[in-house]
């Protein structure tokens, strides 16, 4: 009997990862499709800042002679190699390369990534001193064409990348401005950020299975952020467009869920009109209630407003629900130091530490 054992990393750890070993070695990165792999090295040239010339490379659209060039020197009787400008060898800094969509590259190209990623040499000529190079694809059981040799493989790092779960996610989405909308449809339906790789999830009708022949339209946390993009214009398109235009995006399951938390939008209480009156009526519409808190995430700004919106959240009966609020005032860099110094909040925590774990 086989033991299969995968070991799944956080987003953020790869990061470190990456900052901490691929001087010594490539790691190449493998997640599902649209779950955030193209961001990372965005994430690390905010770490590094200007150590580094960062380089991107969509491998499976290079061409054959894009990057390196032998050109003849008839003088010498010679050849040398040009390299493309877009590897920012120029300044003698050190670069970081991230080859996205390893996997699917060209089959006459992969011998020259392969001394890339293995040598850091292109053509004939050396990266500079200090450079780094990764790379990322997806998962082979995708289905989608990637392919990696032995011998390629045991000279690299392969790390699985985990999909977020809904609270990470929407820590996320609060910080880079995704709409209240979007964010509480994930939060009250944890199913969209699941992954088929994980038990019980055969009969998920909103995320990607590979199982399912012609499947293109499925949550992923690059769907949902274009599904924000429809929803941002719910006034010009109206409802059914705005419907349709979700479908097209995130397939029919998510796109109909989607919808029906717009309709709940104008549910959504003030945040202000709490703030003159914390007695007023807690909604009995769960995705109402949460739009509300999502809203006051992204509005409070002093420990005054803060205590006194809790003189209402705390009124709410589900304690899930007001996890959901407090795990994002907690986190969230623009209200972590406001909430941490809240005695209500602080007392809540204690009362219900199970829930934030």
């Amino acid at each position: 009997m086989s033991i299969k054992f995968t070991r799944f990393v956080k987003i953020h750890d790869i990061t470190r990862l990456i900052s901490t070993l691929a001087h010594k070695v490539t790691i190449l990165v493998e997640g599902e499709m649209g779950s955030g792999k193209s961001s990372i090295l965005k994430s690390l040239q905010k770490i590094h800042g200007d150590k580094y010339e960062y380089v991107y490379l969509d491998c499976p659209t290079i061409m054959e002679g894009a990057l390196a060039m032998d050109i003849p020197v008839h003088d010498e009787k010679a050849l040398i190699t040009y390299i493309s400008a877009r590897l920012k060898l120029k300044s003698g800094k050190p670069v970081m390369i991230m080859l996205d969509e390893f996997l699917k590259t060209d089959r006459l190209l992969k011998k020259m990534f392969t001394r890339l990623i293995l040598e850091k040499i292109i053509g004939d000529i050396a990266l500079p001193e200090g450079s780094i190079v990764f790379a990322t694809s997806n998962n082979a059981s995708d289905g989608v064409g990637d392919t990696i040799e032995a011998h390629v493989g045991n000279r690299v790092m392969r790390i699985k990348m985990a999909k977020p779960t809904p609270k990470e996610w929407n820590l996320w989405a609060g910080e880079n401005g995704i709409s209240v909308i979007t964010r509480t449809c994930v939060a009250l339906n944890s199913r969209m950020l699941a992954s088929y790789l994980d038990e019980g999830q055969e009969d998920n009708p909103y995320i990607f299975n590979p199982r399912r022949a012609g499947q293109t339209q499925f949550v992923s946390p690059r769907s949902l952020a274009l599904a924000d993009e429809i929803i941002r214009q719910k006034n010009v398109l109206g409802d059914e467009l705005t419907t349709a235009a979700l479908c097209g995006t995130l397939g029919d399951a998510a796109g109909e869920m989607m919808s029906s938390f717009v309709q709940m939008e104008k549910d959504i209480i003030p945040v202000d009109k709490i703030l003159k009156d914390p007695t007023i009526a807690v909604p009995d519409n769960a995705g109402a209630l949460l739009m509300t808190l999502f809203n006051a995430v992204d509005t409070l700004d002093t420990q005054d407003e803060l205590s006194t919106f809790m003189d209402w959240a705390n009124r709410i009966q589900s304690t899930e629900i007001q996890g959901v609020f407090f795990t994002m005032l907690v986190q969230s860099p623009r209200t972590a130091r406001m909430a941490l110094r809240n005695t209500q909040i602080s007392k809540w925590s204690e009362d219900n530490y199970e829930i934030l774990v």
